[in-house]
Parts: C-alpha cells; sequence; structure tokens
C-alpha cells in the first residue's frame, strides 16, 4: 500500500475536526506507518439504541470513510454492551437500560446502514460483547481499578449531578472504563468521537498505557444541529434526517434546515471535494445567490448519495409540485379506512401519519393536519370518511384514504 505524504494525510484528517490530541503523536504514527507499511488501526464505537443511523452519525463514519481512503484499517466497535449501559454524556439522569435483544435487533440495521457509506472490504466490525462478555468478576474488578472515582467526577456531567444531589448509579461509572478496554482489545491507534465524548477518549488512552500499550490519539468531531438548527441531530427530538429514509423525505427535511447550516452540512455529511466546498461558500456569501438555490444543491447532493442522480431529480420535481407549485405528489400510498366516520386524532394513528395518538393532538393543534386542503385543529373532530380523500399531515405526508 502506498500511503499519501504526511502533509496530504493531515489535510484529509483534520477537514471537518474539532481537535486532534495530540496533533504531534498522530504525525509520528504516520511516519511510523510511512516507513513500515503499515496502516495504523482506526476505532469508532457505535452504540444501537436506536434502530437508525442519521446524518449526525455520518459525521464521524466519513471521517472513518477519509482514513480508508488513505490507506487506513477501519475498526467499527457495535457497542452491544456498553449499549446496555448507555453513555453518560450530556445527560443529566441515569439512561433507561436496553435489553441485548433490543439492541442486537439494532445491530442489524446500523450493519447494513454502515456501508452505505464505508468500503465493505476494508472494514472490520466487532462486537464488544465479544471479551466483554468472556471476562470474570476478577477481570472486571481489574478494570475498575484502574480509575478512580474522583476522576470520574471530574466529568462535567458526573459533577453536576452530583452537586444536584441527582443519583449516578455505579454502572455509569464503567461506561468511559468500557470504551477505553474496548481500544486494548482491538489495539486503537486513533479513536473518533464527538466533542461530548471528549472525557470517554481520554480515559481510553489512558486505559491503553496501564495495559502496557502505546496510547491512541483523539479526533472530536462537531456534534451535527438538526433540522431545528438548535439541538444536535437527534431521533428522539424528531430533527433528524434518517439515510434510510425515502429520497422524498431526505430532500424535504434538508430543504426545511436554517439557512447558516447549509455550509456546515455540506462540509460535515456530504462527500464534496474542497474546491467545491471553497465553490459553495463563495456562493453563501454572494448576496446576488439565493441560498435556497444552494440548499437545493445539498438535498440533491444527499438524495444522490443514499440513493442515485434519477431518484435526486424526482424528489426535487416532486418538491417543487407541492411546494411551489402547490400541487400533490406524483404517487400518494392508499390507505384504507374501514369506518363511516373516525375522530381525527384515532385517524392518524390508524394511518400511521402519527406515531401515537398523544403526537396525533399535537399535529392537530399546531395546525399540521387537513383534509382535501381543509385544515382541522380540533383532535375531537369527528371525520366522515369518503373515497380518495387527501389527508396531509406536517409539510410531506399525504395519505389516500380509501373504501
Amino acid at each position: 500500500m502506498a500511503f499519501p505524504g504526511i502533509n496530504e494525510q493531515m489535510d484529509v484528517i483534520k477537514r471537518g475536526t474539532v481537535e486532534v490530541l495530540p496533533e504531534d503523536e498522530l504525525v509520528k504514527k504516520l511516519e511510523r506507518s510511512l516507513k513500515t507499511n503499515k496502516p495504523l488501526i482506526i476505532k469508532q464505537g457505535f452504540d444501537p439504541t436506536a434502530p437508525d443511523i442519521h446524518l449526525g452519525h455520518t459525521v464521524g463514519i466519513r471521517k472513518l470513510r477519509h482514513f480508508q481512503e488513505l490507506g487506513h484499517q477501519v475498526v467499527v466497535i457495535i457497542g452491544d454492551y456498553t449499549a446496555m449501559v448507555g453513555d453518560p454524556s450530556e445527560k443529566n439522569t441515569t439512561r433507561p437500560r436496553l435489553t441485548h435483544e433490543e439492541v442486537m435487533e439494532h445491530a442489524k440495521t446500523y450493519q447494513e446502514q454502515f456501508f452505505k457509506i464505508l468500503d465493505k472490504e476494508k472494514t472490520i466490525i466487532r462486537y464488544n460483547g465479544e471479551w466483554f462478555a468472556k471476562l470474570n468478576f476478577a477481570e472486571i474488578m481489574e478494570l475498575a481499578s484502574k480509575f478512580t472515582v474522583a476522576r470520574m467526577l471530574e466529568r462535567d456531567d458526573f459533577a453536576k449531578r452530583y452537586a444536584a444531589q441527582q443519583p449516578i448509579s455505579i454502572h455509569e461509572f464503567f461506561y468511559p472504563l468500557m470504551q477505553g478496554y474496548d481500544s486494548v482489545m482491538i489495539e486503537a491507534d486513533v479513536e473518533l468521537g464527538a466533542t461530548e465524548q471528549k472525557f470517554n477518549l481520554v480515559i481510553g488512552r489512558n486505559i491503553q498505557r496501564e495495559y502496557g500499550q502505546e496510547p491512541q490519539v483523539i479526533l472530536t468531531l462537531p456534534v451535527l444541529e438538526g433540522l431545528d438548527g438548535k439541538q444536535r441531530m437527534s431521533k428522539s427530538i424528531g430533527n433528524y434526517i434518517g439515510i434510510d429514509e425515502p429520497p422524498k423525505e431526505i430532500y424535504g427535511k434538508a430543504m426545511s434546515i436554517p439557512d447558516d447550516l447549509i455550509y456546515r452540512y455540506f462540509e460535515l455529511v456530504t462527500d464534496v471535494d474542497q474546491a467545491e466546498l471553497n465553490k459553495i461558500h463563495k456562493q453563501l456569501q454572494d448576496p446576488s445567490i439565493n441560498p435556497r438555490d444552494v440548499k437545493k444543491y445539498l438535498s440533491r447532493t444527499l438524495v444522490r448519495m443514499y440513493y442515485d442522480q434519477d431518484a435526486a431529480r424526482q424528489a426535487e420535481k416532486e418538491f417543487e409540485n407541492i411546494f411551489v407549485k402547490k400541487d400533490l405528489p406524483d404517487e400518494i400510498p392508499e390507505i384504507p379506512v374501514t369506518e363511516n366516520k373516525i375522530r381525527i386524532s384515532d385517524l392518524l394513528v390508524q394511518t400511521n401519519t402519527a406515531e401515537s395518538k398523544g403526537q396525533a393532538r399535537r399535529l392537530i393543534q399546531g395546525g399540521a393536519v387537513s383534509i382535501d386542503g381543509n385544515k382541522i385543529n380540533d383532535p375531537f373532530y369527528e371525520v366522515e370518511i369518503r373515497n380518495g380523500q387527501i389527508l396531509k399531515v406536517g409539510k410531506r405526508k399525504f395519505v389516500k384514504l380509501v373504501q
């Protein structure tokens, strides 16, 4: 394998990163890699606490892809055991614990979705249950002895909870130790993580030293804001773009992000090169160019990346029909309704346009629901069902009611 030069590698590695710690150690590792013609081991862990990967997750996955293109070995850790603990980063309460069965079900979709970005032939997938399931209690005690409670309480989220007399479960202290032990087991040279993961990543360096290994270098990556432009992208908040969503959903959601996030999305979650990024940056500074046109390019790019160019064009055409020409989509799913009369909140749940009656009520009261263009604001409104009625929920969900 012929690796690129150090400067070229560092330029690629540092694109979109927040910190490289310590940078001089990474340079030394790259120099040794060049000299020995041996790739570095690049690690990132993912806890499958939800079934789908969204664009926020892809910030790290895309950086892993950069390392693959530079010739290094990527090892993805699926945290089937750490997910049962739950990462306490930026949490003010103990996370609900998941069962191993729930975690493994989610992990199936993660594996499929990773390879929409990563090169399957150059990726090693490991489950940390491979080693944690085999540790005996003496070995667990040995791991626990590598760090002190005082150091754990230096962590900002733990310190705040302790000061506020909010409960901290002992098992939460194990999370960063387990993440560090993952690095020991694969002898990681570099670990990636979001900025909020910095404490865990630093502990990984310490744990590797304790087990007689050269410590990993840390790359921290930005946390991607969601569609609201404020909170981090999260499925639980509903401000996310899933990479497995239909093309029209990806396109429409991307068109809804605030203008000041356009460049950030291009930089962190698309495959455009640096020259194209520079061009986009200039366009966004040009008052004669409407940011909406640049956002349309972003939306097309995202659909093209996870589907193809034809899907991107079709998604844009449908978006224009609905939101510019105010037409209906070309294809609207038909859902049978057997009742002649049904409460609107029940109708939303029955047609899967709302996940629960509570969400249905919020959508209705927020003015997001209409039938044949007539807005409905009363969650107790009784709908008289007629064949062919169009139910619209939010900006992008359309359903044709059939009897």
